[in-house]
């Protein structure tokens, strides 16, 4: 299973950075530091995973671990959200983590139930206060098609999902029968509104919700984020996503196209 998740972490990493090159705008970027002694590429790292020489890696570092990394390697070293610390197992731990630890098939069952509303069915009512006092309510917004997004500040899949977010959806569909209605979950109104002003160099600037009692996640999901539900104009779901890569984004613009069209 630690297998899996490697590569899955490798793929999704691969797919986030190529993606985030192809905008005009700045974008966030990862660094990816190995044993603290050297920055490595994308490809290397997947040379590294492929062939079994991760031990462990750590997705985000504290603000701390961060200024030291800066300190040493300059300002190729961005947000703390950004920066992997990659351990690399000796040959000897490669040899028998091979021994021990057979390959697994990624298990879709145990995704879905991470889903605890999914297609086709009805989209459950809540009320959300956005960072600017405005009060949503999910049932008068039928006849227009929502994207609800759940994510966190300190999750760096979804810091990566919100700066394509201005360009990919706000910009070709803002002005049509859509509402996007990202929630933080699990933080208070200050953690979330300062996370937003230091994401606006990268280009997002739109208004997020906050639910500190994680209540309406409760009613969707579990797990992991960034989770988004695509809901049509009558209420219904239509549409779920889990993660950030270029792939899922992408399915999740041409949902978003199909219902408005309808």
């Amino acid at each position: 299973m630690k297998y899996l998740q490697v590569f899955i972490f490798l793929m999704v990493l691969y797919g986030m950075n190529a993606f985030a090159q192809e905008q005009n705008f700045k974008k966030p970027e990862y660094v990816i530091v190995v044993d603290n002694g050297k920055i490595i590429s994308k490809d290397t790292l997947m040379a590294y995973g492929e062939k079994g020489y991760i031990g462990a890696m750590h997705k985000g570092v504290s603000e701390k671990k961060r200024d030291s990394l800066h300190a040493k390697f300059g300002d190729i070293i961005g947000d703390k959200e950004f920066i992997f610390l990659i351990k690399l197992r000796t040959e000897e731990e490669r040899a028998e983590q091979k021994r021990i630890a057979p390959r697994h098939p990624i298990e879709k069952k145990a995704v879905a139930k991470e889903f605890l509303l999914t297609l086709n069915d009805p989209a459950k009512n809540f009320s959300v206060t956005m960072l600017n006092g405005e009060e949503i309510t999910l049932e008068k917004l039928k006849g227009k098609v929502v994207l609800v997004n759940f994510w966190a500040t300190w999750c760096a899949p979804c810091l990566m999902e919100f700066s394509e977010i201005p360009e990919k959806i706000l910009k070709p569909f803002g002005a049509k029968d859509f509402v996007f209605v990202p929630i933080a979950i699990g933080q208070k109104k200050e953690t979330v509104s300062k996370k937003m002003e230091q994401l606006k160099k990268y280009g997002v600037n739109f208004n997020v919700g906050y639910d500190t009692n994680a209540e309406i996640w409760h009613q969707y999901a579990k797990g992991s984020i960034p989770k988004n539900f695509l809901i049509d104009k009558n209420g219904t779901i239509r549409y779920v996503s889990k993660g950030y890569s270029e792939e899922t984004f992408n399915k999740l613009v041409s949902e978003i196209e199909k219902l408005i069209s309808e």
